[in-house]
């Protein structure tokens, strides 16, 4: 186990260092938000939870991974390239008219499911392919990363009703619960708490944990897992821009980039970790 936890954080500080490394010369992205959901990302890819199948992200028996906040897709454009999804090449080409890297993620990237940044419209789409995957009794999940600010959203409880009525527990949300939105603190400008207590009265298996404990992440997939005739939701919680002394838990960098002298910084604290 030990073994396992110390090659996912070894995953956890490279996938920053690239995540940065990426976004820098293209000059646009959204750092902070990707930061914050790297360990939920490492784990699930690199930890067994997600199945998958190297250099072929049109399996037919995989698990579905999509990233609701679209704005932070970018961040898990480094693992789809370590698993051969793409060229690694690509990544150069972030945000450029010659390559397939788009800011947010698009559906024309392999391995990623959905166009997102309309917040709220994955987890319903994955509710769709949950429940055709029960149908057919097809052992396929969906695990679905959302901000926070997607639980303002309409449509993300009409999906939290549907999946609870069709006992959809092969669909695992996960809330990057970083407590920001891009207009500052959740609960400084409409309260979500108690988020977990709203969710359960939906119907959904609710776990809070520590998301950048891997070992906390491990149990928390390992419970999702199990199948019980409910949906799953694990509140995450994050801290905005973690890893970059600077950004982190400060609102400003939702949206921000770093000048020169932050670039530097920030490209040196994450190359520290790795």
């Amino acid at each position: 186990m030990k073994t396992k936890i110390d090659f996912i954080r070894k995953k956890s500080n490279w996938l920053r260092y690239e995540i940065v490394k990426m976004v820098l010369p293209a000059g646009q992205g959204h750092i902070a938000s990707a930061m914050s959901q790297v360990e939920i990302c490492t784990t699930l890819f690199y930890g067994g939870f997600l199945k998958y199948k190297k250099n072929n992200p049109n399996y037919k028996d995989r698990d579905y991974f999509m990233i609701s906040k679209g704005h932070s897709a970018m961040g898990a454009y480094p693992i789809l390239s370590d698993i051969g999804y793409f060229k690694k090449k690509e990544l150069e080409k972030f945000g450029k008219p010659n390559g397939i890297l788009r800011i947010y993620g698009d559906k024309s990237i392999p391995g990623v499911e959905c166009s997102t940044g309309s917040l709220s419209q994955a987890p319903g789409i994955a509710a769709g392919i949950c429940y055709h995957n029960k149908l057919r009794k097809k052992g396929n999940k969906c695990y679905v990363i959302i901000s926070d600010g997607e639980n303002y959203e309409g449509s993300i409880w009409e999906t939290a009703m549907f999946a609870s009525n069709y006992n959809l527990d092969n669909l695992i949300i996960i809330i990057d619960r970083n407590k920001q939105i891009i207009l500052g603190k959740t609960e400084n400008l409409m309260r979500l708490e108690p988020l977990g207590k709203k969710w359960s009265s939906f119907g959904w298996d609710v776990q809070n944990v520590n998301g950048h404990s891997i070992k906390d992440l491990q149990s928390c997939f390992k419970k999702a897992n199990k199948k019980n005739g409910k949906p799953k939701l694990i509140i995450a919680n994050t801290i905005k821009g973690k890893g970059i002394s600077f950004m982190e838990d400060v609102t400003r960098w939702h949206n921000s980039f770093p000048n020169t002298y932050e670039a530097k910084q920030a490209l040196k604290e994450v190359k520290n970790e790795t």
